[in-house]
């Protein structure tokens, strides 16, 4: 596939090249310097977020051919095809209605001939009578204690998000709840977390959509092992300490788990799109069902913002087309996303599975090869620590790296004279990015430092940076259940503006299910090839041979 847009020459691409040739090495400092306004006039709020995109190398003109180039690729119409229910999946004819998961009006919802909300509206009843039942003491194990510690199983898009969540809220949680997160297959994921808990007091929470994924169930298997080693009876066990959140009750029947404690969800919503059903029980139970429908209520208000925003103020449409700019003819591949708030230390590992597993695609809707590249590398981590670890690539590694800074105004917990340094880094990474630092800047500083000439000379290209790295800030007031709701909801919908543009299909995966069958298939050769290694005393290159042969590389 190639990184070019050079047969695109539809009239938006092409003015949009063209633009680009003209502006491509405009200086961000140069642009402030003269329009004093230009925060103003590139920043908006919606949905408790404050969205500054003024640090970006655009001008009005580039905003005016971004948005004539998502009504080229029809994208209001395809954000009604979504919010009407139809199947914009189209690879496995389905629709995509995590909106209508946490949509909290009364009426039917995507319309009233396909109207999903009883079925919705039922699973939630149910979470709220468990979670209520869990957070009281009310829920007992086979010994009749109280459960005390839940431990989730899944994998994907079934852990990412609730685990991201719960990181996030974890100040807003109930106490005498502790919740850990199980998805690495290595044994040494489940076992650590084991060794933290009391079997007479856990609950297991067994999150897959089919119920087949081998990693969620290899673990599940073990966590049942281990109840039944101390507490016997394996089918009691099951029965009292797991649920299950799957789109396939019969096989977690099978496994064990009470048909009252199967928790439903529909084939309508993809694995990374699902932290609004039941697979955002454990965010339940630890903050509560009212906090989870504050949750449910930040995103719905981004889904409204989204669908009746105009382009030119919308929020997830003006981060995806900023997207396509570097993306396609910047030719950036790689995003940092860097949030200055430690509830939000996972959010970058969430975002990456979001945004590449829905967009990482080499064939339009159609199935022709594309001629142009889709989804970046999104990268990250908290930006106090990116600090000290890679920023130093982002101001001097000589690459386009596009960053996104989330900054609360106040910290969930604050302690004095803590989140003024960290605000003051935050504007700090972000000026300096912008602006960088020219070498008569780096000669006159030197020189007010007594250096002679010779020695300004030597350190002055060490010291110079090329600035012009865009970023763009979001920023809200403190992170609560609501705001962390609008946040993921406006990322969702960035990537689906984006895969509108590239004419590709967000919503399925069929890389990932390759993978899964082809390692089913040889599993059991693996076993067998890692016992007879064992028992025949093979080397450490003997015993990796029997493991490629295995599974080989090519036909043979």
């Amino acid at each position: 596939m190639t990184d070019t847009l050079t047969d695109l020459s539809s009239p938006a691409w092409s003015a949009l090249r063209a633009h680009h040739a003209a502006i491509a090495d405009v200086q961000m400092r140069e642009l402030f310097d003269t329009d004093p306004r230009r925060c103003e006039r590139f920043s908006l709020e919606a949905c408790g977020l404050f969205m500054d995109y003024s640090k970006q190398r655009i001008t009005e003109e580039t905003l005016g051919k971004l948005q004539a180039l998502a009504a080229e690729a029809a994208l209001g119409d395809w954000i009604e095809r979504m919010f009407a229910g139809e199947d914009i999946n189209m690879t496995e004819g389905r629709p995509a209605l995590h909106a209508a998961l946490r949509y909290l009006g009364d009426g039917p919802f995507p319309a009233e001939g396909r109207d999903v909300m009883p079925g919705v509206r039922s699973a939630r009843a149910k979470m709220r009578e468990f979670c209520a039942r869990v957070r009281s003491g009310r829920w007992r194990g086979v010994t009749e204690r109280a459960v005390d510690t839940v431990v989730h199983i899944g994998i994907g898009g079934s852990h990412l998000g609730p685990a991201m969540a719960c990181a996030a809220l974890e100040p807003f949680g109930d106490v005498r709840t502790r919740v850990h997160f199980v998805s690495d297959l290595e044994g040494a994921a489940l076992a650590r977390v084991l060794g933290r808990c009391d079997p007479e007091q856990t609950l297991f929470i067994v999150a897959s959509k089919t119920f087949t994924t081998e990693e969620t169930l290899s673990n599940a298997a073990s966590a049942r092992r281990w109840l039944h080693d101390r507490l016997g009876d394996e089918a009691a066990v099951a029965a009292r300490h797991f649920v299950a959140i799957t789109a396939n009750p019969p096989r977690a029947m099978s496994f064990g788990v009470a048909e009252e404690n199967v928790f439903e969800f529909w084939d309508w919503v993809g694995g990374r799109y699902s932290l609004w059903s039941a697979v955002g029980l454990p965010v339940a139970l630890l903050i509560g069902m009212d906090g989870f429908e504050e949750l449910l209520a930040g995103a719905s208000q981004m889904d409204e913002h989204f669908r009746t925003a105009p382009h030119g103020e919308n929020m997830p449409v003006l981060l995806g087309m900023l997207e396509i700019w570097y993306r396609n003819l910047f030719g950036a591949t790689s995003r940092a996303v860097l949030p200055y708030d430690h509830a939000l230390r996972l959010f970058p590992d969430y975002l990456r599975q979001l945004e590449m597993e829905s967009n990482g695609k080499r064939v339009g809707r159609t199935g022709v090869p594309l001629s142009c590249a889709t989804a970046p590398v999104v990268w990250g981590a908290p930006g106090i620590d990116g600090q000290h670890a890679f920023f130093q690539a982002l101001h001097q590694g000589g690459r386009l790296i596009p960053s996104e800074f989330i900054v609360p105004l106040e910290s969930q917990c604050p302690l004095e004279g803590h989140h003024a340094v960290v605000l003051a880094n935050a504007l700090a990474q972000v000026r300096v990015l912008m602006r960088g630092r020219t070498a008569a800047e780096v000669e006159a500083a030197l020189a007010a430092q007594g250096l002679d000439a010779e020695e300004i000379a030597r350190r002055s290209a060490h010291q110079v940076l090329p600035g012009n790295q865009p970023s763009t800030a979001l920023v809200y007031e403190r992170l609560d259940a609501r705001t962390l709701g609008a946040l993921v909801a406006l990322y969702e919908h960035k990537v689906f503006v984006e895969s509108v543009i590239w004419k590709i299909n967000a919503f399925d995966q069929w890389g990932v299910e390759l993978g899964k069958s082809v390692a089913r298939d040889v599993c059991s050769g693996v076993v067998d090839a890692l016992e007879k290694g064992k028992a025949a005393g093979d080397t450490l290159t003997g015993r990796v041979r029997r493991l490629l042969g295995a599974c080989p590389p090519g036909d043979e």
